[in-house]
């Protein structure tokens, strides 16, 4: 199964990808300026099937155009599943995994478990790059199930979370007030395996 790994005294941070000449602002990267030239989408999210808010995220194409043109084409439908031409995306998906104080996940529009994989590149795609850190809340980064296991699944960080530096893609944060429905997804009760009591979906998303 995709996921966000918790944290391990033990591990050993992978190298970074981050090429020498690529020089980036000093800003922490949950705090990152935005850049007008990426994209921004959102998902207008229920909880129990009551509308809580929407969440607003600039996708880092100047950083991991790759990834973010993953995602972004599972947030507007485009991408289609090749052997009945229905769109492939996050609509009406869940969030199947919520730690508070850690992060949400969701995108497995295939099973809804986690254990669902696949990408607009075919089952899986390999790590871009690990120039973005986990420096804070809001951040969007892809699950996975190990080196180079890309595809749908994805979670939003709720706090800072380095132990996931160079081991999972950084690729866009949370704008303005998408951290409010960002905490309220957070503060849900769960039970088993992190699973949410309630369900918490995606009713609506796309690009702006």
């Amino acid at each position: 199964a995709a996921r966000a790994r918790a944290p391990a005294k033990s591990a050993k941070p992978l190298r970074s990808t981050c090429l020498p000449q690529q020089k980036m602002s000093t800003d922490p990267w949950h705090q990152r300026q935005t850049n007008p030239q990426n994209p921004v989408v959102f998902f207008d999210v229920t909880i129990g099937g009551a509308a809580v808010g929407r969440v607003t995220m600039e996708l880092w194409a100047d950083v991991c155009p790759k990834t973010a043109e993953n995602f972004r084409k599972f947030c507007t439908g485009e991408h289609k599943n090749q052997r009945d031409l229905t769109p492939m995306g996050y609509k009406n998906t869940t969030f199947h995994r919520i730690i508070k104080d850690f992060m949400i996940q969701g995108g497995d529009f295939l099973k809804g478990d986690g254990t669902g994989c696949v990408s607009t590149y075919g089952t899986k795609f390999p790590d871009e790059n690990f120039v973005g850190k986990h420096t804070g809340a809001g951040l969007l980064s892809m699950a996975n199930s190990g080196p180079d296991s890309n595809g749908c699944q994805f979670f939003l960080t709720c706090a800072p979370t380095e132990w996931l530096d160079d081991k999972h893609v950084v690729f866009g944060r949370v704008l303005g007030d998408g951290l409010l429905t960002l905490r309220k997804i957070e503060n849900v009760q769960c039970g088993a395996n992190n699973k949410p009591r309630a369900i918490c979906a995606i009713a609506e998303c796309g690009e702006m």
